[in-house]
C-alpha cells in the first residue's frame, strides 16, 4: 500500500512560523555580502532541526544537509536572502529598522519558505530519497552575485539538479509561473565618464560643458533599441545615473553616466556594449571633451532544464491545479541563480504573492514594496514536494512497508 508523508505532518501548522520568520528577516535586513546577522539567524533556526548537517560555506551564506533514508540522487535547494538600499515606506509594523535598507525584493520570503521546508522535511528524513542540499545564499543583489562564490566554495559537489523560487508581486498569489527554456535576461551595466573642462557658469564658452554633452549622449543612447537592434529582439537600454556638478554657478569638469542593460541573445548583449560605447565616443570628441567607458557584463540568462521543466509542471497541476499555472514570455530581470546552471541543470520558478487589492502592489526594488504572506505556504507546499518530483516517487513506498 503506497504512503503518502503530505499526510503525515499538518502542513500548515508550520505556515505561521514562517510567517514569523520572513517578518523578523523583514525588520532586520542587510545589504549584499554584509548578511552577517541574517545567516546567524538562519544557522541558529537550521541548528534547531533534526537530522541537518549545518555549515558555512561562506561568511554570510549557510548550507544544511539532508541524507534522507531511502536511495536517490542529491538535489539543491536555494534561497537569497540580502536587501536593498532602499528607505523603507510600507508603514508595517515589522518595517525595517535598519535606515535606508529594506528588503524589496522578496528575499525575506524566500529565506523564509526554505526554513519552512527544511523544517518539515527534516522531520521525515527516513522517507527522503537521496540528499538535500538547502542552499541561503548572500548577495543576489550586487554582482558578481552570491551564487559565483558558493559554486566556487564547492557546494554543488555531487548535486544532480537544483531548484530556486521567486516570489514576485506582479502576479497574483496561487499563480506559478514556470517557463522552460530562457526565464530571465542578462543583466549587465556600463559606466561612462565624461571628461570637459569647467568655468564659471557666466562664461560658458571658455568651458567644454561636460552636462550638455552628457545629455546629448544620454538622448541618442536612446536610439540604439529602435534603430540599432531588430525588432524582433527583446532589449533594454536604462540610463539610471547622471552625476555632475558642486553648485549652480559652477560648469563641472566631469559628469559620471551609469545604465543597465537587458538581453536575451549573445548577439544582442555584445552589439549594445559597442554601440553605447560607438555614441558616447561620437558625441564627445565632437564637442572637443574626453571619456572613459567601462561595460561589464553581469548575470547570464536563467535557462530551465526541460526535463525539469516538465516535472515541476506536472507536480504544480497535482498540487494546485492545472489553472495555477501561468505560461508567461522571459522576464527582463536578471538573476544569479544562472551560476548555478552553468554547472548543473536546474529550474527556476516564480511563485505569485501579488495581493487580491491591486492597490497594495507594488513592483520589486519600491519603497511600498510588500508581498501577500499568503503567498509563503504556497512556496512551502511547492519546496516540500520538490524532492519527491525530482527523484521520481511521488507514489513512493515508505522503508518499512
Amino acid at each position: 500500500m503506497e504512503k503518502t508523508v503530505f499526510n503525515q505532518v499538518d502542513i500548515s501548522s508550520y505556515i505561521d512560523e514562517v510567517v514569523k520568520w520572513r517578518r523578523h528577516l523583514h525588520k532586520y535586513p542587510e545589504l549584499s555580502y554584509k548578511e552577517k546577522q541574517t545567516s546567524q539567524f538562519v544557522y541558529k533556526t537550521l541548528s534547531n532541526f533534526n537530522n541537518l548537517e549545518v555549515t558555512r560555506p561562506t561568511e554570510t551564506s549557510v548550507m544544511a544537509t539532508l541524507t534522507g533514508g531511502l536511495p536517490g540522487k542529491t538535489i539543491a535547494f536555494r534561497a537569497d536572502m540580502d536587501a536593498l538600499p532602499i528607505e523603507e515606506e510600507t508603514g508595517l509594523s515589522f518595517a525595517s529598522q535598519n535606515k535606508g535598507v529594506m528588503h524589496a525584493c522578496g528575499h525575506d520570503g524566500h529565506t523564509a519558505m526554505l526554513l519552512g521546508a527544511a523544517k518539515f522535511l527534516s522531520h521525515i528524513q527516513q522517507d527522503i530519497p537521496g540528499k538535500i542540499i538547502f542552499l541561503f545564499q548572500h548577495a543576489e543583489e550586487q554582482f558578481p552575485g552570491g551564487a559565483k562564490e558558493l559554486v566556487e566554495a564547492g557546494v554543488l559537489h555531487g548535486v544532480s539538479e537544483i531548484i530556486g523560487m521567486h516570489l514576485f508581486s506582479p502576479i497574483p498569489t496561487g499563480t506559478i509561473s514556470i517557463k522552460s527554456g530562457i526565464f530571465t535576461a542578462n543583466s549587465d551595466i556600463f559606466d561612462l565618464h565624461i571628461i570637459g573642462k569647467g568655468g564659471h557658469s557666466s562664461e560658458p564658452q571658455e568651458t567644454i560643458d561636460p552636462i550638455a554633452i552628457g545629455a546629448q549622449v544620454v538622448n541618442n543612447l536612446q536610439h540604439i533599441i529602435s534603430r540599432k537592434i531588430d525588432p524582433a529582439e527583446r532589449a533594454v537600454v536604462s540610463i539610471t545615473e547622471f552625476k555632475g556638478g558642486t553648485a549652480k554657478n559652477i560648469i563641472p569638469e566631469t559628469v559620471q553616466i551609469g545604465g543597465s542593460v537587458r538581453t536575451f541573445s549573445k548577439g544582442v548583449r555584445e552589439k549594445i556594449a559597442l554601440q553605447i560605447e560607438k555614441i558616447a565616443s561620437g558625441v564627445v570628441k565632437a564637442h572637443g571633451a574626453s571619456y572613459d567607458y567601462h561595460y561589464q557584463y553581469g548575470y547570464d540568462s536563467v535557462y530551465n532544464d526541460p526535463d525539469m521543466t516538465l516535472k515541476i509542471k506536472q507536480l504544480v497541476q497535482e498540487t494546485f491545479g492545472f489553472s495555477s499555472i501561468l505560461e508567461a514570455p522571459p522576464i527582463m530581470g536578471g538573476e544569479d541563480f544562472s551560476a548555478y546552471l552553468q554547472k548543473v541543470p536546474g529550474c527556476f520558478i516564480g511563485i505569485g504573492a501579488g495581493h487580491p487589492d491591486y492597490k497594495e502592489n507594488f513592483p520589486h526594488h519600491h519603497p511600498k514594496f510588500n508581498i501577500d504572506e499568503n503567498a509563503l505556504e504556497v512556496g512551502v507546499k511547492l519546496w516540500i514536494r520538490m524532492p519527491f518530483c525530482l527523484q521520481n516517487s511521488l507514489g513512493f513506498k515508505s522503508k518499512e512497508e
